[in-house]
């Protein structure tokens, strides 16, 4: 495997218990570094971007407000009435689409939506498809710009 295709797939374990953590960390209200230490000892790591996850549970925590200003206006309904798997992943996309610009939007917007199908409603997927490009027209315009 080459060394792009061994990070993708690294990076996709990563956003896959990054989901996992940010869904825990809703519910419970779990201290952040307590569900962090707990993923890393009760999964296998060893496939997984470590990095990336850890960046992904601090940066989407500590600014979830911001976070979701930027996805609000692209909503048809009010925050409040996402499920926590559609607001996470919401907030999980949206921070990749403004903080980590290594990403193709493309991926951030493919990446979110598998595990909407894995993860969420019958159809979420389409929804936070719809959502997340939305965002990335505001976030990643000269990305986009790039393409035309």
């Amino acid at each position: 495997m080459s060394q792009p295709n061994t990070l993708a797939a690294q990076r996709r374990k990563a956003r896959h218990f990054g989901l996992q953590a940010l869904y825990q960390w809703t519910l419970s209200g779990a201290d952040l570094a307590d569900i962090e230490a707990e993923f890393r000892v009760d999964n296998d790591f060893r496939h997984t971007d470590g990095d990336y996850f850890s960046a992904v549970l601090k940066g989407v925590t500590s600014d979830v407000d911001a976070l979701e200003a930027l996805f609000a206006p692209a909503l048809d309904r009010a925050l409040d009435d996402l499920d926590p798997i559609e607001r996470n992943l919401l907030r999980l996309g949206t921070f990749e689409l403004r903080d980590r610009i290594d990403v193709p939007y493309k991926v951030v917007i493919n990446e979110a939506v598998s595990l909407a199908k894995k993860f969420g409603a019958t159809e979420s997927h389409r929804y936070i498809n719809g959502v997340l490009d939305k965002v990335a027209r505001d976030l990643r315009t000269i990305e986009l710009a790039a393409e035309q």
